[in-house]
C-alpha cells in the first residue's frame, strides 16, 4: 500500500544573514555541463584595488607574523626545486618579476590570490633555508641550468651582497578589498579570472580559498566520513575537491529557497558560493543535525540501493560506476524528505529505482535543463513517487 507524505511537515533549514579535470581520485560522471555558466555580471560591485612594492625581506616578515595569509587551499608548494631555484636566480639576475595578487580581508590582512609559489619559494630558501617537506639545507639545484656563481648554495652561502640583493628586491604587489556588497562574490571572481597557476583552479578550490571558516571544516569533515568514502566510491579524497562539492551541493539544493523558488532556474555556481558564505553562520547545533541527516541518508541509501545507488544504470547509457551529480542530489534530498517522518523500507525499491533510471522521462530531467528549478523538483518527485510509493507528491504546490 503506498505511503502518503504531507510536505507541509517539512522542515527547512532557517535562512541566514549572511571541463571537468581528470584525477585519478574523482569518482564523477563527465556530464555534459550547463552548470559552468558565468556567475551573473549584472551585479555591480564597489571595488578598490591599488598598487604597492614589497620587498622580499617585507613578505617574509608579513608571512611570519601571520599578515600574510595562504589559501586554504588543496593545492599546497607544488613547484620543483629546479624551478624554485631558477626564481630565485631571476630575482640574483635582475630579472622582472611577475606582479602578486593580494585581497584585503576582514582583519586587515592579505590573503594571497595569485604569487603563493613565488612568495614560498622565496620564504624556504631566506627564511626557513629547507625546501618545501624536505630535511635538508635548501640549495640552489647543481645544474647549468643556474648560474655557477650561485650554483649548489644554501643562502648563507652566498655572498653577503648577494642576501641583501634577495632580500631588498622589490615585487609589485595589487592589493584587492571588496567594499560593497558585503559579501565575497567579487573575491570569488578575482580568484576564478586571475589565478595564473599552472592548473586551472576548480569551483570548489577557489570557495576554499573565499569561504575558509568552520562550515568547510564541516564539509571536509563529512567528506572523510567513512560512508561517504564508501558510496562515493574511493577511500582517497578527490584532490581537486569535487567529493565536497557533491556534499555542497546536497545541502545547497535542499533548501526551501530552491526548492520552492518562483526563478525558472537558478546559477549553480552562485548559489553553492552563496551557501558557502551563509554556511559559517551555522551554529554548531544546526551543523550537528545536518551531518546526522546527511549519514542518515547515506546509510539508508547504502542499505536499500547498495553501494552504486548514485550511478546512472540506464542501459541507454555506458556502463561506468562513476557518481552522476543530478542523481546524488536528487535521490539525497528524496531520501531526506522520506526519512522526516518514517524509517519503513519501501518494497521493492532497488529494483524500481532502476526502473526508474531507464525512464526516458527521467533521463531527460537528469541531463538537461539540469539547474531549472521545475526540473529540480520534478526530479525528486519522481523518486518520492515512483521509488518511494509517496502519493500525491508536488512539491511545488506546497509552498
Amino acid at each position: 500500500m503506498p505511503m502518503v507524505f504531507c510536505y507541509n511537515s517539512i522542515k527547512h533549514y532557517p535562512k541566514k544573514k549572511a571541463n571537468m579535470e581528470e584525477n585519478t581520485q574523482n569518482n564523477l560522471e563527465e556530464e555534459i555541463d550547463e552548470e559552468e555558466e558565468e556567475l551573473d555580471h549584472n551585479a555591480l560591485f564597489n571595488i578598490s584595488s591599488w598598487g604597492i612594492d614589497l620587498s622580499w625581506r617585507e613578505l617574509i616578515l608579513m608571512y611570519k607574523d601571520d599578515e600574510l595569509v595562504k589559501p586554504e587551499l588543496q593545492r599546497h608548494y607544488v613547484w620543483k626545486k629546479k624551478e624554485a631555484s631558477r626564481f630565485i636566480e631571476s630575482i640574483l639576475l635582475g630579472l622582472p618579476i611577475p606582479s602578486i595578487f593580494l585581497a584585503n580581508t576582514e582583519d586587515n590582512r592579505k590573503l594571497i590570490i595569485d604569487g603563493y609559489q613565488r612568495i614560498m619559494s622565496v620564504y624556504d630558501y631566506v627564511e626557513k633555508e629547507k625546501f618545501g617537506n624536505e630535511e635538508t639545507i635548501f640549495k640552489l639545484t647543481n645544474s647549468p641550468a643556474i648560474h655557477e656563481r650561485w650554483r649548489g648554495k644554501s643562502f648563507k652561502e652566498l655572498d653577503i651582497a648577494d642576501q641583501r640583493k634577495i632580500k631588498s628586491t622589490s615585487v609589485h604587489g595589487i592589493i584587492f578589498e571588496q567594499k560593497h556588497p558585503k559579501n565575497d562574490d567579487s573575491l570569488y571572481q578575482i580568484f576564478e579570472r586571475i589565478n595564473t597557476g599552472g592548473q586551472k583552479l576548480l569551483s570548489q578550490e577557489i570557495r576554499h580559498c573565499v569561504y575558509h571558516g568552520k562550515f568547510n571544516d564541516f564539509l571536509i569533515e563529512l567528506n572523510n566520513s567513512k560512508i561517504w568514502r564508501e558510496m562515493y566510491g574511493t577511500q582517497e579524497v578527490d584532490q581537486r575537491m569535487q567529493d565536497i562539492e557533491l556534499i555542497l551541493r546536497y545541502f545547497t539544493i535542499r533548501q526551501q529557497t530552491i526548492l520552492y523558488s518562483d526563478k525558472q532556474k537558478i546559477t549553480m555556481k552562485q548559489e553553492l558560493n552563496r551557501y558557502m558564505e551563509m554556511g559559517n553562520n551555522f551554529d554548531l547545533k544546526e551543523l550537528q543535525k545536518m551531518k546526522e541527516d546527511f549519514l542518515r541518508c547515506l546509510e539508508w541509501i547504502k542499505k536499500v540501493f547498495g553501494q552504486h545507488a548514485f550511478v546512472n544504470t540506464s542501459k541507454t547509457t555506458s556502463m561506468t560506476k562513476k557518481i552522476n551529480r543530478t542523481i546524488f542530489e536528487s535521490l539525497m534530498i528524496a531520501t531526506s524528505l522520506y526519512l522526516k517522518d518514517r524509517d519503513l523500507e519501501p518494497t521493492n525499491a532497488k529494483n524500481k529505482l532502476h526502473t526508474l533510471l531507464s525512464n526516458n522521462d527521467f533521463q531527460n530531467l537528469i541531463s538537461v535543463r539540469t539547474t531549472h528549478c521545475e526540473s529540480i523538483r520534478k526530479r525528486i518527485e519522481y523518486i518520492l513517487e515512483y521509488v518511494y510509493e509517496v502519493q500525491n507528491c508536488k512539491i511545488s504546490e506546497t509552498k
